[in-house]
């Protein structure tokens, strides 16, 4: 039973990614932000990190592929929920056996599938403009390790916080707190300009073991803490483990044809 659940649930994953990946508004919506980039990392040219050896345009390439991931496995997670829920596809999971469970693996395989294409779409036109990046055994280790718990940090959190809102309007004003506590992170600048306490905070949070783990990988003479890193991913990977297929039951639990079709009216009265 198992099995098949797990077989349902990567072949609707699948078939969903295929679906994205050949929607041409789709594309240009992955394909944008990595234009953007490139253009950036092109402009900043040779320059250097201040009081380092370290190409500023390879920092901000590796803080990039971290954002990518912070964003689609937070927001995008939370984004997909909550529009799934408007339009009734989660009520329609819910009414069918083990369906709940069959979404959920599909949408991880969907949103882990869009996150590894989004930073391969800016790793490899990246890498071929930047210098000092590291590509060695030791970056495939690093890697094989870290993204997977990385995806099992951040993928629950984003589930849960798109179970707390019913529109897609709602759900996109995560981006505001997600971007603002990334940019806190250390992601883009070293954490050490930022005051103390800001920099306890910042260290709580999967962003900055995250931004930390992507430079050790890509980046020499980075350094690297992978046991705390991997144990900070893994506490955020238990606790999110736990708490999400509950509070998503008993959000599915609520679901109901009628609060399906109060959403789509007043959708429609907002675009009236």
């Amino acid at each position: 039973m198992r099995r098949r659940l797990l077989v349902a649930g990567l072949r609707r994953g699948g078939i969903e990614l295929r679906q994205t990946v050949t929607n041409a508004a789709d594309i240009i919506g992955y394909l944008f932000p990595v234009a953007i980039l490139i253009v950036v990392l092109w402009l900043i040219g040779d320059a250097e990190v201040p009081g380092s050896s370290t190409s500023l345009s390879s920092y901000s390439l590796v803080s990039s592929m971290a954002m990518l991931l912070v964003i689609g496995g937070v927001a995008s997670t939370a984004q997909y929920l909550t529009m799934d829920r408007e339009d009734g596809t989660l009520l329609r999971a819910k009414a069918t056996p083990n369906g709940m469970a069959g979404y959920l693996i599909g949408k991880v395989v969907l949103v882990s599938g869009v996150m590894v294409i989004s930073c391969l779409a800016a790793l490899i036109p990246g890498a071929l403009l930047v210098e000092g990046l590291r590509f060695d055994g030791g970056t495939i280790l690093i890697l094989l390790w870290l993204v997977p718990l990385a995806l099992l940090a951040l993928l629950p959190v984003g589930a849960v916080l798109g179970a707390l809102f019913e529109t897609i309007r709602g759900a996109a004003m995560l981006m505001l707190p997600v971007t603002a506590l990334t940019g806190v992170s250390g992601i883009f600048y070293p954490l050490s300009v930022l005051p103390g306490w800001v920099q306890g905070v910042a260290q709580v949070f999967p962003m900055y073991w995250l931004g930390l783990g992507l430079r050790s990988a890509f980046l020499p003479g980075e350094p690297g803490r992978p046991w705390q890193t991997a144990g900070v991913l893994a506490a955020w990977a238990v606790v999110g483990l736990v708490l999400a297929p509950g509070i998503l039951r008993r959000m599915a639990r609520r679901e109901s044809g009628s609060l399906v079709a109060a959403r789509r009216e007043r959708a429609l009265t907002r675009t009236m």
